[in-house]
């Protein structure tokens, strides 16, 4: 007999929760072994026990997926992840999988494609939503396509990237716009993924070399 997929949730919404805790309980090869609803309570959890594949909300207090994918990534190289979020935007998907995440499905999704995921993720293939394959599909299409060499960057991308440029924090450009940190740091993370760059310092250089910022 195999043993059971060792499975932690990292999400901090109850409800969501207690729905995968009753969609996994009724599997005989899946074991449900911690939930944590920070990026903190997780690290400190999967350092005492590894699981096999971790559910990786990418919204949560504290620190971001991506980011806690990364330092997973790194300390724990044999610890499958899938992202398990509201976020259908392609710059996420790209993001999480760059950092380490082999699979990525919505929270709206059925739960057979859930346990479908989980099982493909853990034999170390990577799984993408069908519907979400389709989008990514299309928008590299549109990139293909596109006759301009440097990339399209919304009004309120390239104000955030005036300011980041400036070295404010997320914080401070937030303060400034009058909207959420949460916002400054998703067009942040947009513009990285436009810019195909990996930490703030390298944003700054290519938008410079594009001629982006002044």
């Amino acid at each position: 007999m195999n043993p059971k997929i060792k499975i932690p949730i990292a999400d901090d919404h109850p409800l969501v929760i207690d729905g995968l805790r009753h969609i996994l309980g009724n599997c005989a090869d899946m074991e449900i072994i911690g939930s944590y609803n920070d990026g903190g309570q997780l690290l400190a959890g999967i350092a005492k026990k590894q699981p096999d594949v971790l559910l990786l909300d990418i919204q949560m207090p504290g620190q971001t997926g991506d980011e806690l994918a990364d330092i997973i990534r790194t300390k724990y190289p044999l610890i499958r992840m899938l992202a398990l979020t509201n976020l259908d935007n392609v710059y996420y998907i790209h993001s999480m999988l760059r950092n380490g995440v082999l699979g990525y499905i919505l929270k709206t999704t059925k739960g057979n494609i859930l346990l479908e995921a989980i099982r493909t993720v853990n034999s170390g293939e990577q799984y993408l939503e069908p519907v979400l394959k389709e989008k990514m599909a299309a928008d590299a299409l549109q990139i293909k396509n596109h006759s301009r060499a440097e990339p399209i960057l919304s009004r309120r991308e390239t104000d955030v990237l005036q300011y980041i440029a400036s070295n404010l924090t997320s914080q401070q450009i937030a303060d400034k716009l009058f909207v959420s940190k949460r916002t400054i740091d998703s067009h942040r993370l947009n513009l990285m993924m436009k810019l195909d760059v990996k930490n703030g310092a390298a944003l700054i250089k290519k938008a410079i070399l594009l001629g982006l910022v002044e």
